[in-house]
């Protein structure tokens, strides 16, 4: 154990020596370029640990819960502001269906691929929302301009609705494999709805508990060949496993309830359960609603999702996450907050060169709200990396001696 455990400092020191300078805190020019830096950093640019895997991070204690304003256009002087999705993605869909006795209405936010781009298919975590992706989404295209994004909501959170179709109240159903059908069916639905002969080329994203979701349908390929790489944002099997031990303390700390949707974002900005105020401003409104007959007047918004629901289906979610993730088939992409999270099995696989990791020492849990920039430049790149398109084989040894066969007939 020792042993392992000089082997991992060893390898943390390498890694981060590779890393370049942290920058300023949301004060970078390529992180908000569209809209302009809304925060600056408050002096330590650590990662806090994961307190969850399904939901956010439970602030910590040594972070300083109120950060500096930036000094913005007349445009942005409100920074709790909400923001369109419509000012991320070019349409939305409503994708209908009847299954287990549930008619479910999946709600999804697209940018579709021009020419032969990739399709960046993103799930989100327990307890968010497919605007989770929305300025990564942004940053994706500014990099890779013919690249289409599909980012849904899963079943009981945002806009995605499910009724059952007897009438009866059924309790919800988060099991991973009903998770890993979504995705496919919502995959499929898409290309019909957007009148596609065959699926482009697609990459898989997937954000804590969307991270074991997409892991799970890359290696039951059931989207085929069209899948050519997956990348699984601040989630491990064992800190994952390690985390949830922590969450109904935190569940019992969290707010259960706001005056406005601007104080819900105000409440994420300071608890820096989300540090890019862009990104808070068009995520966070799709985690409430407002009730219709609330029982506090003053604080008439409350939680789309009911996290404590999704306690049965933890364990399910994660355990044996870490060998799925190597074995499935794809370019393989880990990225994380700190290298704290590895466990022995994904530190030895990547020093054996099995996938990619890139840490974000100065993100929180929500790497890719955090620093959408830099996570979608690890994304495109993880494209590029396995893009067949782009692939050029050299000729076999046959066709050269044929070619110059030829030549030399042509010569005489």
């Amino acid at each position: 154990m020792d042993n392992m455990s000089d082997l991992q400092k060893s390898f943390v020191k390498a890694r981060l020596a590779k890393l370049p300078p942290d920058l300023p805190f949301l004060n970078e020019s390529d992180e908000n370029s569209k809209f302009g830096s809304t925060a600056e950093e408050d002096g330590d640019s650590s990662s806090t640990s994961s307190a969850s895997s399904n939901a956010t991070i439970m602030p910590s204690p040594s972070k300083g819960l109120f950060f500096k304003q930036a000094s913005t256009g007349s445009s942005r002087k409100d920074p709790s502001k909400s923001l369109s999705w419509s000012e991320f993605y070019s349409q939305e869909l409503f994708l209908e269906e009847d299954v287990d006795d549930l008619h479910i209405v999946h709600h999804a936010y697209i940018t579709p691929p021009s020419k032969s781009g990739p399709l960046f298919v993103t799930h989100h975590g327990a307890g968010s929302s497919g605007l989770s992706f929305a300025a990564c989404a942004t940053e994706i295209r500014k990099i890779l301009p013919d690249a289409g994004i599909l980012s849904f909501d899963a079943r009981h959170h945002g806009s995605t609705t499910v009724q059952s179709s007897s009438g009866e109240a059924k309790a919800p159903n988060y099991k991973l494999d009903t998770l890993s059908r979504d995705v496919v069916f919502v995959v499929r639905e898409t290309q019909v709805k957007m009148g596609w002969q065959e699926l482009p080329d697609i990459v898989l994203v997937g954000h804590s508990l969307g991270g074991a979701v997409i892991t799970d349908v890359a290696k039951n390929g059931k989207l085929g060949s069209k899948v050519l790489a997956y990348a699984v944002l601040d989630v491990v099997e064992g800190s994952a496993m390690d985390a949830l031990q922590s969450m109904d303390t935190y569940l019992s700390t969290r707010p259960t309830k706001f005056a406005s949707l601007s104080s819900a974002i105000d409440w994420h900005i300071r608890s820096r359960t989300i540090r890019n105020n862009i990104s808070a401003r068009v995520s966070v409104p799709s985690l409430l609603k407002e009730e219709e007959d609330p029982s506090d007047p003053s604080r008439p918004w409350v939680w789309r999702t009911n996290l404590a629901e999704t306690k049965p289906f933890w364990e399910d979610w994660f355990i044996g996450l870490s060998r799925k993730f190597l074995e499935a088939k794809g370019g393989k992409l880990l990225i994380l907050a700190g290298t704290d999270r590895l466990d022995k099995e994904l530190l030895i696989a990547q020093m054996q060169g099995k996938y990619s990791l890139q840490v974000l020492p100065s993100a929180g849990h929500f790497v890719q709200e955090d620093q959408p920039a830099k996570t979608a430049g690890f994304l495109v790149d993880l494209f590029k990396r396995n893009d067949r398109g782009s692939l050029v084989l050299p000729p076999k040894v046959g066709d050269i001696l044929a070619a110059r066969a030829m030549e030399k007939g042509v010569n005489q």
